[in-house]
Parts: C-alpha cells; structure tokens; sequence
C-alpha cells in the first residue's frame, strides 16, 4: 500500500477537505484526487462521501483512517530508529507548543537547542493546550511542550518541567482591588475573563466556584494569556493568570483559602520511540529552570 496515497488520505480525512489536505501536503488538488482514487481502487472500496459541499468518511473510511495513522508511523519511526543507529543528533524535531510557554518558557531553550544542535530541522507550531494533545496523539507532532492535563491521558507520556503558579488579579482600580478581605463569593458578583471553557485552566478555576456551588460569569473568553493580561489591566474584569507575567499594572487579589497552580510539561506517544533529537530537547528541558 503506497504510504503518499495513505498520507492523502488522511490528510482529507481529517481536514473534511481535498482543497485543505492539498494545501497541508503541498500538491494540487487533482493530485489529492488521483491518490484518493488509486487507493479506493487498490482497496475496491468507497472512501469517502460527497454530500453537498461537505466531505464525509464511509464506513471503510472509518476502518481505514486509525489504521493508516498506525502505518504511517510505523514507517516513520522506522526510518527514524535506522538513522538513529549513527548516535548523532540529527534529523527533524516536530515541536508543538501553546502560545503562553512558546513566548514565556521557551524562547532560551529553542536559542540553546539550535546552537547546540544545528543538523537539527526544528518544525515549531502553535496549539492550544487541549488541541496540542490531539495533535500528538494522531502523530502529527514527536512532541509537544503545554500545560499538562489534570488526568492521565490514555498513550500520553507527560513529563513535569515546571509548576505554574497561578494568581487571581484585576486591575489597581477595579472596585474588586479595593476590598479588604475577599472570598470567593464576592469574586462570583464581578465578571471573569478567563480562557475557553474547555481549556484545562478554565475548568481548574470554574472547579473552585463549583465546588462551592457558586456561580461563574464569564463576560469574554480567549485563550492567549497575554490578551487576558490586557484586558484585566484596563478594567474589563477579573482574570487568572500566570505569576510570571504579572507587573505593575495588576493587583494580585488574595482570596481566603484558595491556592491554584498546574503544571507545565513535556508530552508525547508512549508508543513512540523518541528519536534523538526529541530525546536530546527532553533532557535540555530537564535542565531549564
């Protein structure tokens, strides 16, 4: 089974669209066409459906889609561990990361690694945490540096690097920073601004407000701590935000019996054998303060 016909496939697969798998792999989109259909011929099967403007798997295409993920990188790693045998540290690093450590955490290791490690080719993107995840765990990715999930993930290898300690801040003029003594309740009369719901810091804090049965107004949602920090500042609302990129133009609020921090890591299939340059990011990470 040619492995450029499974990689069209699930390319289409999981964008729902020739034009945006054409794009991803760089070929046309009769390119894309042609290896759908030779692979539907080789298999005697349908792959997919046309419906509409809309794209969809059959159910061969369903068997098939885990299946060619599993193919394709069993023939990656394979050629990873042959050229591994040197020992040098050499190759292509898949980096996935989130934009806050990409900026914050990051930029003093990538400035190291590439020093130390020019045969490397380092292919770096931007995730949100929760898509990082999903990246790593369809083989897009060899690693992915993001906060960490609170829970284990099913094939996830998660290594801790650093505890992010998480402060709840608003701005000097906010009526919130001018209260004396704060609990959560009176956190619960003022709107928040915080990350999307489904953000793994988002569930962190609406946790506390649940727990206490309280409610949790969320008057805007993004997930670039930077823009939060922003919008706090100017008095938009209350926020939650890392200890290390709080200044002067913030007031942390301390709130009586609440404590919140989540740790920060390294993460990538366990069933993946790390290849030297993965291994050699891992051990310098390590070693970051």
């Amino acid at each position: 089974m040619d492995t450029q016909n499974l990689k069209a496939f699930q390319a289409v697969a999981e964008h729902r669209s020739f034009s945006d798998a054409a794009e991803e792999l760089h070929l046309t989109q009769p390119a894309i066409s042609k290896r759908i259909a030779a692979l539907e011929q080789q298999l005697n099967c349908k792959l997919f459906d046309r419906i509409g403007r809309g794209i969809h798997l059959t159910q061969a295409g369903q068997t098939l889609l885990p299946n060619a993920r599993k193919i394709l990188r069993d023939v990656l790693d394979t050629r990873r561990l042959i050229s591994e045998l040197s020992g040098e540290v050499q190759g292509t690093l898949n980096l996935a990361t989130s934009h806050h450590i990409g900026l914050h955490r990051l930029p003093t290791v990538l400035r190291q690694y590439s020093q130390a490690f020019p045969r490397v080719q380092l292919n770096l993107d931007f995730f949100d945490s929760e898509k990082a995840y999903t990246q790593v765990l369809q083989g897009h990715y060899d690693i992915a540096v993001t906060t960490l999930a609170p829970e284990p993930v099913k094939k996830i290898d998660a290594h801790s690097i650093w505890q992010d300690d998480l402060c709840i801040v608003a701005a000097p003029d906010h009526p919130l920073a001018e209260k004396s003594s704060l609990t959560l309740k009176t956190l619960a009369d003022y709107p928040a601004i915080l990350p999307d719901p489904n953000t793994y810091t988002c569930r962190l804090v609406k946790g506390l407000f649940d727990r206490q049965a309280l409610p949790l107004t969320i008057t805007m949602a993004t997930n670039h701590m930077d823009t939060i920090k922003m919008m706090s500042s100017i008095g938009m609302g209350w926020a939650v935000l890392p200890r290390t990129i709080i200044d002067h133009e913030l007031k942390i609020l301390k709130i009586k019996g609440v404590s919140l921090s989540r740790q920060l890591g390294l993460i990538h299939l366990s069933e993946r054998t790390l290849n030297n340059a993965a291994i050699a990011f891992l051990n310098m990470l390590k070693d970051t303060p």
